[in-house]
């Protein structure tokens, strides 16, 4: 049984990766260009740990169906604390606190003020809430509170952009090293197409993008890694191997070989990021949503964008003796 596994593709596999390279590049473009309009015209629907603001999750005994939101909404809308948003939540397993559709998600926007004026004013609006709910519905449960202002959660947007800086730096570093620096491009290019896709895709969703999405996104970065440094070596391996091969010809065959591996960590990655999205509840569903999107990009780059740029980078048969 493990052994049909890891031959999931006959040996004899050829496909003819590189052939395709022009296709998968004009591909690659349109999809970082559209990522880069989306972020810059749509923007990014930042969360609650880049805004600021106050975020409350609630639990009532009766279902909160369309027709509470509405009543929870005219009844916040009365405390005067600006943009005030309201969603139902609910998990699929049976028997846990959210099932049925007795949970819901407030997010408040930031107050008005500056230092430490501006805490006050967030403390003084999640009190307010709370107060309001609690007269209206005696029943009702918070679940959970954030209170964040605008200082802690600009400090959080530089630290986030700063880690994935850092993350790619440090990967072109190691691929240098570990490689040559016609590798290092390669893999760095593929690893800057892979976030600017990612990020794209949230603009375009406006799906919630918060800090477990940071998250998400630098472990993307180290998974594309792994399987571009994967192809990688097995082209070293082959350009050792088959001096008088055309360099495409010897990509080829390297894809064509770690073709099963790639694709079977993929499927079996993919599972289990399937189960964390419909069965986590509502906190790890972005997390979860970025992943799944995450892999499936950063599988598509090692095969069809970071291994064919090594046709454009030119690299050397002699480099890979060393």
């Amino acid at each position: 049984m493990s052994l049909a596994l890891v031959n999931f593709f006959p040996t004899s596999t050829a496909i003819p990766f590189i052939k395709a390279r022009f296709a998968a590049f004009v591909v690659s473009a349109v999809m970082i260009i559209s990522s880069i309009a989306a972020f810059f015209v749509m923007g990014l629907n930042f969360g609650i740990d880049f805004t600021g603001g106050v975020t409350l999750e609630v639990r009532t005994e009766q279902e909160i169906d369309a027709g509470r939101i509405d009543e929870m909404r005219t009844l916040l809308d009365d405390l005067g604390l600006g943009a005030i948003e309201l969603q139902g939540l609910s998990e699929l397993t049976e028997g846990s606190e959210c099932y049925g559709n007795h949970c819901a998600l407030i997010r408040i926007q930031p107050q008005a003020g500056e230092g430490l004026a501006a805490e006050r004013a967030q403390q003084a609006a999640n009190e307010a809430v709370q107060t309001a709910l609690t007269a209206q519905y005696p029943e009702i449960e918070f679940r959970s509170v954030q209170v964040l202002g605008p200082k802690v959660s600009g400090e959080l947007v530089e630290a986030g952009i700063l880690s994935i800086v850092i993350a790619l730096f440090l990967m072109l570093l190691y691929i240098w090293f570990r490689f040559e620096w016609q590798y290092s491009v390669g893999a760095v290019l593929a690893l800057v197409h892979d976030v600017i896709i990612t990020i794209g895709m949230f603009s375009v969703t406006q799906l919630e993008f918060t800090l477990s999405t940071i998250a998400a996104i630098l472990t993307i970065v180290g998974y594309s890694m792994n399987d571009t440094v994967v192809v990688y070596d097995r082209i070293r391996e082959n350009i050792r191997k088959f001096k008088k091969k055309p360099l495409s010809e010897v990509l080829d065959l390297s894809i064509n070989n770690t073709l099963s591996r790639t694709v079977l960590t993929s499927v079996t990655t993919l599972v289990a990021l399937f189960s964390l999205w419909l069965l986590g509840g509502a906190a790890l569903q972005g997390f979860a949503f970025a992943m799944i999107f995450g892999i499936v990009i950063g599988t598509y780059s090692s095969i069809f964008v970071a291994a064919p740029l090594l046709t454009v980078t030119q690299v050397k048969r002699d480099s890979s003796e060393s």
